[in-house]
C-alpha cells in the first residue's frame, strides 16, 4: 500500500515525478521484482527527466525564438543551398557556445538564415545553454527606450548574461552613431564571455563600411568576425519556391 505521508512529503519536496513513479511502481506487481537499488534508479532517472524537460522548455520559452518549432533535424540540405553538414553537425553540438565562438550566417532573402539560426539557438537550449532572439531593427528600439527611462545599463547586463544572443536581420538599413554605440557595447560585454550568432543579407566583406564609422566597425567587426564560424546559405529565395508550390 502507498504511504500516504510519504507522498505527502514528497510533493511537498516538489518530487512530483518521483511520486508519480513511485505510485506507478507501487500499481505493477513485475517492478516488485526488481531490487531496491533498480527502484531506486527508477525513480531518481523519472525525477531528473521531469526537471530536464521543464528546464529546456522554460528556456525555449524564454528565448522568444521567432521560429519557435525551428530545428537541426529539420534542415533541408539540398544541393543548391550548399550547406555545409559537417559543420551544422558540429556548431550541433555546441561546442562553439562553450567555447564563447560566435557564428555568423549570411546570405540572400529567403535562403532560410533565420531558421538556421533558430535552430541552433533552440540545439543551445536543449544543452542547456540559456539564449534570446531578437531582430536587430526591434533590438535598437529596445535599447532606445531604455536610453530614456533610465534601464539601459539593466538591459546591456541582461544581455551580457545571455549564453547565446541571436540578433537576426542585421544590416537592414544604415545605423545611427547611437545604434553603433550600443551594438559595440553589447559585444564588448560578450566578447570571450559569451556566445553571439548573427544572421544578414550583407556579406561580412561589406559589414565594415555599411557600419559607416570606420574606429567604431574596426571594434565591431573585430569583436564578432575574429572568432566566429561562417555559414553562407544560397540557392533561391524558399519562400518563394513554398508559393510556387501551393
Amino acid at each position: 500500500m502507498l504511504n500516504e505521508p510519504t507522498m505527502q512529503k514528497l510533493h511537498s519536496l516538489k518530487l512530483s515525478a518521483l511520486a508519480a513513479e513511485w505510485e506507478r511502481q507501487q500499481k505493477d506487481p513485475e517492478l516488485a521484482k526488481l531490487s531496491f537499488d533498480e527502484r531506486l534508479g527508477m525513480l531518481v532517472d523519472a525525477e531528473w527527466l521531469h526537471r530536464e524537460n521543464a528546464r529546456t522548455a522554460r528556456c525555449l520559452r524564454e528565448a522568444k525564438l521567432r521560429l519557435s518549432s525551428a530545428s537541426l533535424e529539420d534542415l533541408d540540405y539540398a544541393p543548391k543551398r550548399e550547406l555545409d553538414k559537417s559543420l551544422v553537425r558540429q556548431l550541433g553540438s555546441c561546442r562553439w557556445v562553450a567555447e564563447h565562438q560566435n557564428v555568423v550566417i549570411t546570405g540572400a532573402t529567403g535562403t532560410g538564415k533565420t531558421y538556421l539560426a533558430c535552430a541552433l539557438a533552440e540545439a543551445a537550449c536543449r544543452k542547456g545553454y540559456k539564449a534570446l532572439y531578437r531582430r536587430a531593427p526591434r533590438l535598437f528600439d529596445e535599447l532606445t527606450l531604455a536610453h530614456a527611462d533610465g534601464s539601459y545599463a539593466r538591459v546591456l547586463a541582461r544581455l551580457a548574461k545571455v549564453d547565446v544572443l541571436v540578433i537576426d536581420d542585421w544590416g537592414l538599413a544604415p545605423l545611427k552613431e547611437q545604434e553603433r554605440r550600443d551594438m559595440l557595447e553589447i559585444l564588448e560585454d560578450r566578447y570571450g564571455n559569451r556566445s553571439t550568432l548573427m544572421t544578414s543579407q550583407l556579406p561580412t566583406t561589406k559589414w565594415h563600411d555599411h557600419l559607416g564609422d570606420p574606429t567604431v566597425a574596426d571594434a565591431i567587426c573585430d569583436r564578432v568576425l575574429h572568432n566566429s564560424h561562417r555559414v553562407v546559405l544560397k540557392g533561391p529565395s524558399r519562400r518563394k519556391e513554398e508559393s510556387a508550390e501551393k
